[in-house]
């Protein structure tokens, strides 16, 4: 199994160098935008793999384990959500040339709107994203591999091991590789994503068959019917009326804010690329429930109890997958891992260096030259991996399960993000004290509910009733003190703009088989 690890491993790494080799990464374009200049597939192999992370493979499997598969909510009908981007949020950042959503921030409201929020994004990736990375990796790789029975020691040394070694070896890969090593890599590995979906419920389900893949799978639609369930109830991980409230908002703001995300879809070629790009990504997240949640689903039906439930997945792999195939799938889940840590500090330097050094020290009257710029960006990636690094073990703590905690604590930074973009976009002299009031107002009362006031809500509906609230707030700020004068947009497109022309006919299919998966997953399909 180490064996072919460490092929699978070494293949996608070398591939990468190759495609990579002569990118400039010298450059602030190079290294953070890949010189705007990636293809569709690319594109989408990035969204993908940006997104399907260790911590999600881990914890959306350890939700279908415990409850059902309401949790297929996150991905499945982000497709909505990308879709609405893709036709009416990303025209708007490549007609601007932004490199950063903060940058867009700063045009529309003030610098300093542009700068809090990056402070944002870099708090949410320090405490939250690039932490619970590292740790779903760690989780996956020491009931892979038993790293705790190998070296004689306890679960958490073994954490603390494993999430040390998977940071460094993601901060080497970014520093020395850019966003384009990050995106040919996660192209790859959204390949293997596929296979790998397909060939571990096909291991899990002969297994289960004691070798009949048929018997295996009469097994699994046989008993425990009640785990087939995605139309979540209340008490469900998901209620399904909270997937057009805050789901909705969320995955808005993921696809068209989140700046690790943005910022793969920001290094197209064009417009028409980037169209593209989203809709391969689509694609993939319409298939991901093979990975992400049917070995969850299987393993009910293998594992009677289990002491830590976020080890569902690596245990099941090891348990039913040929010595092989766990060490092509432990690639996989290492390399999903490093694909979102990666980004994640790819973009943090991104915002750093353009939101908050240079603007500071251009305001010094100081000219600081590409190359410095270039090698702060690099001494910052190594900070907050430090740092994430540090907070990462701690996350065995968590309570509510794993997933449930991501969630929710992601829930103190996007949709206050999203909410002052949104209302930027679609008004002109609502003004940047608006913004700043409404990012207040929506942190501080959404921690309040969460904590000192827990509300007999889900977190989902809270983050929506908040989203009308603020808004109302910075439209009531607009009124009572308008901008002297209207934005107005300045193009400044670096890509060419012409839209894909056959978007609308991908768009209907994409969605008919997002509506498709929910009918198989409800009491109408597989729940009965």
């Amino acid at each position: 199994m180490i064996a072919s690890f460490l092929l699978f491993t070494s293949i996608i790494a070398f591939v990468a160098w190759r495609q990579t080799r002569k990118t400039e990464v010298n450059t602030l374009s190079g290294l953070f935008l890949a010189g705007r200049s990636l293809g569709f597939l690319v594109v989408g192999g990035g969204l993908l793999f940006a997104n399907i992370n260790t911590a999600t493979i881990i914890g959306e499997n350890e939700l279908v384990y415990t409850n059902n598969m309401t949790v297929i909510a996150w991905g499945v009908t982000s497709v909505f959500a990308m879709l609405l981007v893709s036709e009416f949020i990303m025209p708007i950042y490549l007609r601007t040339g932004i490199a950063t959503t903060p940058e867009y921030l700063s045009r529309r409201y003030d610098r300093s709107t542009g700068t809090l929020v990056s402070v944002i994004f870099l708090v949410s990736y320090i405490v939250n994203l690039l932490p619970t990375v590292l740790y779903g990796g760690a989780v996956a790789f020491n009931a892979l591999f038993d790293v705790s029975g190998l070296l004689h020691i306890g679960y958490w040394p073994s954490v603390w091991i494993l999430v040390w070694l998977m940071g460094a070896i993601g901060c080497l890969y970014s520093i020395l590789g850019g966003l384009r090593a990050i995106a040919v890599s996660d192209t790859l590995l959204g390949m293997g994503l596929f296979a790998g979906g397909i060939l571990l419920p096909f291991f899990a389900l002969r297994y289960l068959g004691h070798g009949d893949l048929g018997a295996g799978l009469r097994t699994v639609l046989g008993s425990h019917r009640e785990h087939f369930n995605s139309i979540g109830r209340t008490g469900d991980p998901i209620p399904f009326p909270a997937l057009f409230t805050g789901m909705l908002l969320v995955n808005l703001y993921y696809w068209g804010t989140e700046q690790y995300i943005v910022q793969q879809v920001l290094a197209s070629r064009d417009l028409k690329t980037c169209q593209q790009g989203i809709a391969v990504a689509c694609l993939g997240k319409l298939f991901s429930p093979l990975l992400l949640n049917i070995p969850g689903l299987i393993a009910v039906h293998v594992f009677s109890r289990l002491r830590n439930t976020a080890e569902v997945f690596p245990a099941l792999a090891a348990l039913v997958s040929p010595p092989f195939i766990s060490g092509y799938i432990a690639a996989i889940i290492f390399g999903a891992g490093l694909s979102t840590f990666n980004a994640g500090l790819n973009s943090s330097s991104t915002l750093f260096i353009l939101n908050i050094y240079r603007p500071w020290r251009l305001s010094k009257g100081v000219h600081v030259e590409e190359r410095s710029m270039v090698r702060a960006a690099k001494r910052f990636e190594l900070g907050v991996c430090f740092l994430a690094m540090t907070i990462a073990p701690f996350l065995v703590f968590a309570r509510h399960g794993f997933y449930t905690y991501i969630q929710t604590v992601n829930g103190f930074f996007n949709v206050p993000i999203f909410t002052i973009i949104f209302v930027g976009m679609l008004t002109k002299r609502v003004p940047a004290l608006a913004a700043k009031a409404g990012l207040l107002f929506f942190i501080l009362c959404y921690g309040l509910t969460q904590t000192v006031f827990p509300v007999p809500l889900h977190f989902l509906h809270v983050l929506a009733l908040l989203f009308v609230l603020t808004a109302g707030l910075m439209l009531i700020v607009g009124r009572i003190r308008p901008m002297a004068e209207p934005y107005q947009s300045v193009a400044n497109a670096k890509v060419e703009l012409t839209p894909w022309k056959n978007r609308y006919y991908y768009a209907v299919a994409l969605l008919a088989v997002m509506v498709a998966i929910f009918m198989l997953f409800s009491p109408l399909g597989l729940a009965k």
